[in-house]
């Protein structure tokens, strides 16, 4: 069927990480039952019914958009996600927890619009450089929209506040800017604009900087701020080569802090080891590998764009998850994806992928 036409390999690699990371998840999971208050049959069958399930749907559905019409509508999905971001911050709609307002109230469950800002970013981002890729060494036509594109998601997330996932937007933007063509030159200035938010960020958000200290030094507050990077590193470690055995993870019950969420890759290396987090490693390498490839083969430079963003922005997200478990950058609060416990975040990267799947289904002849 014309549906199910594509990138075949593309399409199992999806298939293979969104039935793996539901089976990961659900092992997780499992580890709440030793916590008060929280019902895992309800969290699993929402990341089934609105992760899974709608994904899936989603999947199909952007499979079977023409690339003329995401064209069209890629600024209005911007404007949309923004607007369904800013509701956050409406009494009675946005949801507070943990020390952030990141969530609208569906009463049932919640929803996290950044999911779909990223997307929107991606698509605006294509729609805005495809047609300008060889006047993007004029500042007033390059980098100036850029930062006027990004300015406002930026702005958004950091009131949330969701630093992480405004690092990530950002960078996923310079990698689809220079691959459109922008000089060097706006490198350095990209960089220092960074940096210089960075600074500003910490300076306003204590927490930023507090997670900075820990991670320079765990051990010093191993029972309150360094507690959950301590016990993310006692369940890899403990993990060895083989691992503990599939459900057969400890750290998990009354230890590590949301082993469904943040700490889902410590868990799954608890329980497979150094063997089964690297083969889970590949396949996100091998995703936005054949992600890339398919940029590649685009028929024109939007979908190239598309497909290339997104791409890079699941595999960033999955690589800075698993470095934070690993102790080798600061904790970020991003999810893995596909397996991280959020529905909204299964949702996105799974209408990600049939973005992607789209380009490759109208690649060059």
């Amino acid at each position: 069927m014309k549906m199910f036409s594509g990138d075949r390999i593309f399409f199992i690699l999806t298939l293979t990480l969104t039935l793996s990371g539901f089976a990961i998840f659900s092992s997780a999971a499992l580890g709440l039952l030793a916590r008060e208050s929280v019902s895992v049959s309800h969290d699993i069958l929402l990341q089934a019914a609105l992760g899974l399930g709608l994904g899936i749907v989603a999947l199909f559905i952007a499979r079977a958009l023409s690339l003329t019409f995401l064209k069209r509508i890629a600024p209005y999905a911007y404007g949309a996600a923004l607007l369904l971001t800013a509701l956050v911050f409406v009494p009675g709609i946005g949801a507070h927890a943990g020390g952030a307002t990141r969530w609208i109230n569906l009463g049932f469950t919640t929803l996290q619009p950044a999911e779909f800002l990223k997307i929107g970013v991606v698509l605006t981002l294509a729609w805005w450089l495809a047609p300008r890729a060889r006047q993007l060494k004029d500042p007033k036509k390059g980098l100036v929209p850029l930062l006027v594109i990004l300015a406002l998601p930026a702005l958004l997330l950091i009131l949330e506040p969701n630093t992480s996932t405004t690092m990530l937007i950002i960078a996923t933007a310079g990698v689809m800017y220079f691959a459109a063509g922008a000089p060097w030159r706006d490198f350095g200035i990209l960089v220092l604009i960074a940096v210089l938010g960075f600074a500003l960020v910490v300076t306003l958000r204590p927490y930023v900087l507090q997670r900075v200290e820990t991670f320079l030094n765990p051990s010093a507050n191993s029972l309150s701020t360094g507690y959950q990077i301590q016990q993310s590193l006692i369940a890899v470690g403990s993990g060895g080569f083989l691992g503990r055995g599939l459900g057969q993870s400890v750290e998990k019950f009354n230890y590590l802090p949301e082993p469904d969420g943040d700490s889902v890759f410590a868990v799954f290396a608890e329980e497979t080891g150094f063997l089964g987090s690297a083969l889970l490693l590949a396949l996100f390498v091998g995703l936005a590998a054949r992600g890339i490839v398919i940029a590649g083969n685009s028929r024109d430079l939007f979908g190239g764009l598309v497909a290339l963003g997104l791409s890079f922005l699941i595999l960033l997200q999955a690589l800075i998850n698993i470095s934070a478990m690993l102790g080798i950058i600061p904790l970020t609060g991003l999810p893995l994806p596909f397996v991280s416990h959020g529905g909204t975040a299964l949702l996105a990267v799974l209408l990600s992928c049939g973005l992607i799947f789209n380009v490759a289904a109208h690649r060059k002849a």
